[in-house]
């Protein structure tokens, strides 16, 4: 009898990836494979790095990854390794170069060669299927790929091509699937989810995928990702207001406020048209939270250009917020056009500047909630506490309700939670 063979995924980076392992290793296991998931703890032989080539933070992570998988194959620890992802998309022969230990790099749009190069075998029928990595009441449905935007400081639309949607039918057949397979929580996300439908129906279709998902039986809350503020389609607040199941949160990185910024950014907006789309937000669904994110230390970022964005801040109060310093990503606008003249070191300030009366803000909007009830979903149990989200917060990047009980909870159930304490970044409730 053929031994079976373990592959160790190890997936770096953003929630996109996790999708596209979670499909190559379907496949995989349907060709006989083992599969772990990032697993330290394993005498799996065969192991593949899911790579991140975004930003130069992601990008040190992945290479040094590697290093540390080639260097477990010098010593005999693993016998193959493979590197697949954005990293290996965009650096495929300097990596090949530069770290001879790995047995192949495969890009990001190669699939099936992926399967091929592990031993696998490719099956169309598989087209869809996923092997959850997540725990199993939450998933991310990946709608679209690519982006046609060409902002100038991203390198994406270099590594994963223009705007390619998936088919409403397909998505809502994959929705399906997972709602079978006991998801209860859909995360939309692509690289930007506002631009769905227009390459394959000739105008924006998010709003319509949205409420057919909502259709979908055995799915409750669905929270939307990764929206891109120009030309905001209205249709999805619309759908965000009136459908049960649209979870009240939006994930929306407007990047910067400037509009000397912005120009150069190539965002397609001014700060007039950002401020009128949060308006409109807060004033269609009061109780909104909006997640976004910030990009300081860009080309030509003056003093006065971070006053303006402290101002955005301390204005709109956002729900939650990140804050990114530029890395400056060969091939893009701003590396072909602009130089690079904001210190890293004054990058930093500026990043801790907005950080720092981001703390003060999620402290106070936190406040908001103590004496209420809330429905809350629970993700796990650690440390004594039951581990939940609300409607506003996302797995992963946002914040978490700490519950306390005597009573057995159960992961992936919904319950009533009353919010009796908050800090900063979580918030505690009692059953």
């Amino acid at each position: 009898m053929t031994k079976r063979r373990t592959i160790n995924f190890v997936t770096l980076g953003c929630s996109k990836n996790v999708v596209d392992s979670e499909r190559i290793a379907c496949q995989l296991k349907h060709s006989g494979f083992d599969i772990v998931f990032d697993s330290n703890d394993t005498k799996a032989k065969i192991v593949v790095i899911n790579t991140c080539g975004f930003i130069g933070d992601a990008k040190e992570e992945s290479v040094n990854t590697i290093l540390k998988f080639a260097h477990a194959k010098t010593n005999g620890y693993i016998t193959h390794l493979y590197v697949i992802g954005c990293l290996s998309e965009r650096y495929k022969r300097e990596l090949e170069q530069e770290i001879p230990e790995a047995d192949a790099f495969f890009g990001v749009n190669d699939l099936r060669e992926i399967v091929k190069g592990l031993g696998g075998t490719y099956s169309e029928e598989l087209l869809g299927e996923r092997m959850l990595t997540t725990p199993s009441h939450y998933a991310y449905l990946k709608i679209s790929e690519g982006c046609n935007w060409g902002c100038g400081y991203c390198a994406i639309p270099l590594i994963r091509g223009k705007h390619r949607s998936v088919p409403m039918e397909l998505l809502e057949e994959e929705a399906r699937k997972l709602a079978a397979k006991g998801v209860k929580e859909l995360m939309v996300i692509a690289q930007d989810t506002t631009y769905y439908g227009l390459d394959l129906y000739g105008e924006r279709k998010l709003g319509e995928l949205l409420g057919r998902l909502c259709r979908v039986e055995g799915i409750e809350w669905i929270r939307l990702h990764y929206a891109y503020p120009a030309q905001f389609p209205e249709d999805v607040i619309t759908v965000m207001k009136n459908e049960p199941k649209m979870c009240h949160y939006l994930d929306i990185p407007f990047q910067h406020v400037s509009d000397s910024m912005l120009k150069s950014m190539r965002r397609g907006l001014s700060a007039d048209q950002t401020q009128r789309l949060i308006d409109r937000l807060r004033a269609e669904i009061p109780d909104i939270a909006i997640r976004t994110t910030l990009l300081v230390g860009y080309p030509g970022e003056s003093l006065q250009d971070v006053d303006e964005l402290r101002r955005f801040v301390l204005r709109n109060r956002f729900d939650r917020l990140g804050v990114f310093t530029y890395s400056e990503e060969e091939g893009t606008y701003s590396a072909r056009n602009l130089t690079d003249d904001v210190a890293q070191e004054e990058k930093e300030r500026r990043a801790d500047l907005i950080m720092e009366l981001q703390r003060e803000i999620s402290l106070e909007n936190n406040a908001k909630w103590i004496g209420t009830r809330q429905k809350v979903i629970i993700d796990r149990k650690e440390n004594g506490f039951y581990i939940g989200r609300t409607q506003y917060d996302s797995p992963e990047v946002d914040q978490e309700v700490m519950v306390s009980t005597q009573e057995e909870l159960k992961p992936g159930n919904f319950y009533m939670a009353e919010i009796y304490k908050v800090d900063n970044y979580d918030i505690y409730g009692r059953i």
